[in-house]
């Protein structure tokens, strides 16, 4: 016999009772269904709350960074020029913060687009020229059938904007309508879309700003005197907030960039130093910008060529592990000895990297041993090496299956009597003296430098990512030092994006410019493939 309470039979109650029980049933399962529903919304409220915490606690770290770097003991160590700098890439990371911010509170977005203001807003100077611009609602037919409206008003907003060499103050006009027996309400058009809401830039004087300081190598601080000669007076903190902005928006296109990159074949990998202002200490440390690219042009390769930069606090190999997570081929590096760990059966994030070593890095070693008077040993080295080159030349811009061949046949033969010579002479040469360490350097890396006799891909050197950075070590001279490690990384993320136009004989400040404008109109982001670099064309076609 079984225990507990009997089933009740539905069936059996009076017809009354019956409709009462299964409308008490109906108010339980919509309980239970408003609880569930209270639940998911505590539960996305949490997220939200974590979120807004995470940002919060960044921000004020950056601000702190920053009120260190200004009023730190140090400080007063540090070129007023040179403190400037330090400032700018602090507050573009902050700039990143807040643009995060806004978007994730769009009644805070709201708010500032309904003010019209902005921290660091001025009046712009009226000499400047005025390009007015009406913007009519859809309809001017009244809602209530009386006929047209009546023009009532207008909002008016203004935004600097850019053309190269000119100034010039955008005017929006949009007239407010309304039934001109004051029976219906009001027609206005839209205010047109803004990658800053209620800011005062436009996309393209944001482009500029963004072009002259990672592809002209102008600091921010200098741009500041620019505008101040004509007459405009933007503060470098508001500067440096426009370019952070700038750099949160187009960092989805970055990361796609990379996750493009890791889906080839082969790669190129190289790393230069990227001195970061240390506030507590008044001096700087050296963090590095890693550069990730592909170029396959040499032999025909139908993948555009792009370069991603990392920016990393230091050089060891684990930096290189991480970058280069979810990538299996061939890896074009130099001799550094942190890319050894790359090439491990226990590689992180993939299966050990085939590292193809740099005969261009060899060469060097060898000059910079060979002693004033000359050396037959360095004579006989270059000279061979020389003819690898010489085939190189050859058939570069062919298949790589024709430039296999070519190798088996005519190079092959000469690295391989290279590599018994060169074994000869050490047996000969001290270890200790300079060709000994140079002839020493070839012999540990001697497998990566055959990688090119088996892989027509593949390249004898590394030099088409090092051609990639010497960009930044211009900008480096020109800026002296990050600010900020944060500061770094939208250096790179930028820096990303201007050399891969580059690349791909695209205009930086034209593609800043279009695509800061799409953005802003709401471009989707499954369509995000149409924003690369190597796609672009022309705003009007990926609007």
């Amino acid at each position: 016999m079984s225990q507990g309470l009997p089933r009740l039979d539905l069936d059996a109650l009076p017809p009354e009772t019956r409709a009462a029980v299964a409308a008490h049933l109906e108010a339980l399962s919509l309980q239970a269904r408003q609880l569930d529903a209270e639940r998911a919304a505590r539960a996305q409220l949490e997220s939200e709350v974590q979120e807004l915490k995470a940002r919060s606690e960044r921000l004020e770290h950056l601000l702190r960074e920053l009120k260190r770097a200004r009023f730190g003991k140090s400080s007063e160590k540090l070129d007023p020029d040179q403190l400037a700098l330090s400032f700018e890439d602090i507050e573009i990371a902050i700039g990143e913060v807040r643009e995060a911010d806004d978007r994730a509170r769009p009644e805070k977005r709201r708010a500032k687009e309904q003010s019209g203001t902005r921290e660091g807003r001025r009046a712009l100077p009226r000499e400047l020229p005025r390009i007015e611009t009406v913007i009519e609602p859809d309809s001017l037919a009244c809602p209530c059938g009386c006929g047209e409206m009546v023009r009532i008003g207008e909002d008016i907003s203004e935004r600097l904007d850019i053309v190269p060499a000119e100034l010039r103050v955008l005017v929006t006009i949009r007239p407010r309508y309304a039934c001109p027996k004051g029976r219906s309400g009001v027609a206005q058009a839209k205010a047109p879309a803004r990658l800053i809401e209620g800011g005062l830039p436009s996309e393209a004087l944001i482009a500029h700003i963004v072009a002259a300081k990672y592809c002209e190598h102008l600091p921010l601080y200098r741009q500041w005197q620019q505008f101040k000669r004509r007459g405009v007076i933007l503060d470098r903190s508001v500067l440096a907030d426009w370019v952070g902005r700038a750099s949160f928006h187009l960092t989805p296109i970055v990361a796609r960039m990379a996750e493009l990159l890791k889906q080839s074949g082969k790669l190129f990998l190289d790393e230069t130093t990227a001195p970061v202002l240390d506030p507590g200490r008044g001096r700087t440390k050296t963090g590095y910008l890693w550069a990730l690219a592909r170029d396959d042009r040499s032999w025909g390769g139908v993948d555009p060529p792009g370069v991603v930069f990392h920016y990393a606090p230091g050089r060891g190999g684990i930096h290189g592990e991480e970058i280069l997570e979810g990538f299996d081929g061939i890896l074009q590096v130099d001799g550094y000895s942190g890319y050894r760990r790359l090439a491990r059966p226990e590689r992180r994030g993939g299966q050990p990297l085939v590292l193809a070593h740099c005969w261009s890095h060899a060469r060097r070693e060898v000059i910079k041993a060979t002693p004033a008077k000359g050396s037959p040993v360095a004579d006989e080295l270059l000279r061979q090496i020389a003819s690898l080159y010489a085939i190189e030349k050859e058939i570069r811009g062919q298949s790589p299956e024709r430039r296999l061949r070519e190798r088996q046949a005519r190079s092959r033969p000469i690295v391989e009597k290279l590599g018994t010579w060169i074994g000869e002479q050490r047996a000969r040469l001290s270890r200790k003296s300079p060709m000994g360490s140079a002839l020493a350097y070839i012999a540990n890396h001697w497998d990566g430098l055959c990688v090119f006799l088996e892989d027509g891909r593949v390249e004898m050197d590394n030099n088409p990512v090092e051609n990639l950075i010497r960009p930044l070590a211009l900008n480096r001279k020109n800026a002296l030092f990050c600010g900020h490690d944060e500061g770094g990384a939208s250096w790179a993320r930028i820096a990303s994006l201007v050399e891969t136009c580059k690349l791909n004989d695209v205009d930086p400040y034209a593609y800043l410019r279009d695509t800061l404008e799409v953005i802003a109109a709401g471009h989707p982001q499954s369509r995000l493939d149409e924003l690369l670099p190597w796609a672009f064309t022309s705003l009007h076609q990926i609007a």
